[in-house]
């Protein structure tokens, strides 16, 4: 039963209540507008400049951690029994800058200052969670970032001098009030559901994925929203109705990893910065592909089962895990039922999950001893960009080298995740040689019928997949993973 009619989370160093909120209202508008907290800024609406990056803090399993987020496109609905920091409450009581503003005007890090805002909600994030981050490292969490005056140098420079400085050597506001925050927000998310109401807006909050199944068996037109990361965009964008609203960001019991019986179950509200680790693990190829994926606050608010169930045919994580043998399983009040992975794409905006359903988790295989796995992404920039192009692929060969087992899939190329049947065929139970290989690559034609747009042509599509199949079989036969590129005289 739903116990409360309004939000409650903590603002800085402030509790904050509200009710009669727009499902719709974001987190960025809501602190301009309303509280006039005007350091984070908007520049994109999509959450792809980082200029409106703010902490949230959350419970996870027990544990306050503070993530980077895009306030742009996280609504205010996602915040109920979080700790939400702005740039603002960063200075000591006596004024002082934290080390990471003190160090970006050491270090000249700062000319017209729209976006430093956001560098320094970024790096403070990292700065926080990681002691003497390499520079790989310091430039993963700016991912999400840009910048178009100053130039990467001295902003890096800047993390790289403030990572001298710990929080036990100089004040610092979350870590000095961490264990009344934890028991500040442990005590809101242990006062249960809430439904808010207002007009013809709504939205829910449920404390238990069975209250999350009965509304929906009760309101099955209602959106589901777990990080956003593509929500956001139909409110910023698109001026999409989204009404009512499902926030299942707060669900503990979709946000477990556990591996049993010779698999990997992801909840579906994990996301990607939380999955990483364990898929590195267990898939590491797969875990290579999750840093390309947005920047580091896109990874900190997408889910792996938002990406299934939003069905997109340039969804980053489907290919993977349909070339991995993956299953998802879909939940309501009648109970769960699992379906492979690729049988749930069933056309383009179409996928096989009832409106009283919801994706509860997805189940990863681990890869047999034998096994060959690799996934390859191509896109216009390596970093923060959508996929033009990708390709995933197994590979299983018996003891005489022939294929005993093989999956390609790929996104991009149709209007779907989709495998790429007539290769596969053309190569089971073939010998896994480079004259195969490339004469099965020239059925690619029977498996897809790829669209021209901004981000590639057909032909740009059909050739590289092609290629990336070549690409693959080079990797079995002890090519190294990072190809060289041949250039007129020679290689580098």
């Amino acid at each position: 039963m739903t116990s409360r009619t309004t939000i409650r989370f903590l603002l800085n160093g402030e509790t904050v209540e509200l009710g009669g909120i727009s499902p719709r209202l974001t987190l960025l508008d809501w602190l301009r507008l309303d509280r006039r907290l005007t350091g984070s800024k908007e520049g994109c609406a999509e959450g792809d400049c980082g200029a409106c990056t703010v902490l949230v803090g959350r419970l996870s399993q027990g544990r306050l951690v503070y993530e980077s987020v895009n306030a742009c496109i996280r609504f205010m609905g996602s915040l109920d029994a979080t700790h939400v920091v702005t740039v603002e409450h960063l200075k000591s009581p006596e004024g002082m800058l934290n080390p990471i503003q003190q160090a970006l005007v050491d270090c000249h890090g700062s000319q017209c200052g729209f976006c430093t805002p956001g560098f320094v909600m970024s790096l403070y994030g990292l700065w926080l969670s990681e002691d003497n981050p390499s520079r790989a490292r310091i430039e993963q969490a700016l991912q999400g970032n840009l910048c178009r005056c100053t130039g990467y140098e001295p902003i890096v420079k800047a993390a790289e001098q403030a990572a001298r400085l710990r929080p036990a050597d100089v004040f610092d506001p979350i870590e000095a009030t961490r264990h009344r925050v934890t028991e500040d927000l442990t005590a809101i998310k242990a006062s249960g559901s809430v439904e808010v109401v207002t007009g013809d807006d709504a939205f829910f909050i449920p404390s238990t994925t069975a209250e999350l199944a009965d509304y929906l068996a009760r309101r099955p037109h209602a959106t589901i929203v777990a990080g956003s990361t593509d929500v956001g965009l139909w409110v910023t964008k698109q001026m999409r109705p989204i009404n009512p609203v499902v926030f299942i960001g707060g669900l503990d019991a979709l946000q477990t990893i556990e591996h049993k019986d010779g698999a990997t179950r992801i909840g579906a509200g994990v996301t990607y910065a939380q999955a990483l680790s364990a898929i590195s693990t267990s898939h590491p190829a797969f875990g290579k592909l999750l840093p390309r994926i947005g920047g580091e606050q896109v990874r900190n608010m997408g889910t792996i089962g938002g990406n299934i169930a939003n069905g997109s045919p340039i969804g980053d994580t489907p290919p993977a895990l349909i070339a991995l043998g993956a299953s998802v399983t879909l939940a309501s009040r009648e109970g769960p039922r699992t379906v492979a992975l690729e049988d749930f794409f069933i056309d383009y905006g179409k996928q096989d999950r009832q409106r009283h359903e919801f994706v509860e988790s997805v189940s990863v295989p681990d890869l047999p001893e034998d096994g060959h796995f690799s996934v390859y992404k191509l896109s216009k920039r390596r970093d923060e960009d959508i996929t033009a192009v990708l390709g995933a692929f197994f590979l299983r060969l018996n003891g005489d080298g022939k294929v005993a087992e093989i999956r390609l899939a790929f996104g991009g190329m149709a209007g779907t995740p989709k495998r790429a049947a007539a290769v596969e065929a053309a190569l089971s139970g073939q010998e896994w040689t480079e004259v195969n290989v490339l004469a099965a690559a020239a059925l690619m034609e029977e498996d897809f019928s790829p669209l021209s747009d901004w981000r590639a042509s057909a032909e740009y599509r059909m050739t590289t997949a092609r290629n990336l199949l070549t690409r693959f079989y080079l990797e079995t036969q002890g090519e190294k993973a990072e190809l060289v590129r041949r250039v007129a005289g020679g290689s580098r």
